[in-house]
């Protein structure tokens, strides 16, 4: 038994919600009921605006997420490296909670930060941390993707978690890179890792390793579209988690 707290399923699920498209993941989710998924929704590179919202599909499959009690699901936003007005930001969060407000089911538990910058100024310092101020009071637990390790004083406070890893398995597994990861300043329980391009047949070994460093992941073979298909090691990735779990 680890001494550390299970790891849990960090999706970034940029698919289109036709009906039967997220059907492996209601799979995965009904068969390890003993896995935490953490559900990033991007519906239009944020939660999108009228007239095409309200989208039906959207509004039918995050409902339906929501039901699933090992399901957390978070909201997309994006922030352009720092550079997209804060209160263009602040908007889309602020959207994220007035449609919940409206309709529980449409309900997000937290805020997934894409584009964070890595490196330190203080410019970007007071950019962050104004949103992650505004974003707490209005929604919840915030994540950053940098995709790289970041500077020490951005991580101070920080948000909750941060993507400190999104890259290839080749890169990953390059000496450089893992001195460069070395220089992280979060524990493992403020830390998440993406790790595509994973060689089927390692997806399982490089799971369990990871549940380590990093209490919330995504493996995947895929080495392309990522994001908007379920791979073939979906169901090994998965199981895997919920293997280290026993």
């Amino acid at each position: 038994m680890s001494q550390f707290s299970q790891s849990k399923v960090l999706l970034p699920l940029y698919i289109y919600p036709q009906v039967g498209a997220w059907d492996p993941l209601y799979t995965a989710v009904a068969a390890n009921p003993c896995v935490r998924f953490v559900v990033i929704i991007n519906p239009n590179s944020g939660p999108g605006a009228a007239p095409w919202w309200p989208n039906e599909d959207y509004v039918r499959e995050i409902a339906r997420l929501n039901a699933l009690p090992n399901v957390t699901t978070l909201g997309y936003v994006r922030v352009a490296y720092c550079r997209r007005p804060v209160q263009d930001v602040l908007e889309d969060i602020e959207t994220y909670r007035r449609r919940a407000r409206e309709d529980d089911r449409l309900r997000v538990e937290g805020i997934f930060v894409d584009e964070t910058v890595n490196l330190y100024s203080e410019e970007a310092k007071k950019y962050l941390d104004a949103i992650d101020r505004r974003a707490r009071t209005l929604i919840g637990v915030m994540i950053h993707n940098p995709g790289t390790a970041v500077s020490a004083e951005l991580a101070a406070p920080g948000p909750e978690i941060t993507v400190v890893v999104e890259t290839s398995y080749e890169e990953f597994m390059t000496e450089g890179y893992q001195e460069w990861l070395s220089t992280s300043p979060y524990k493992r329980a403020r830390t998440a890792y993406i790790v595509h391009s994973v060689p089927q047949g390692e997806v399982k070994a490089l799971t369990i390793a990871l549940c380590e460093r990093a209490e919330y992941l995504f493996v995947t073979s895929a080495f392309c579209g990522f994001y908007e298909s379920f791979a073939g090691s979906w169901h090994d990735f998965v199981a895997s988690l919920a293997e280290r779990r026993k």
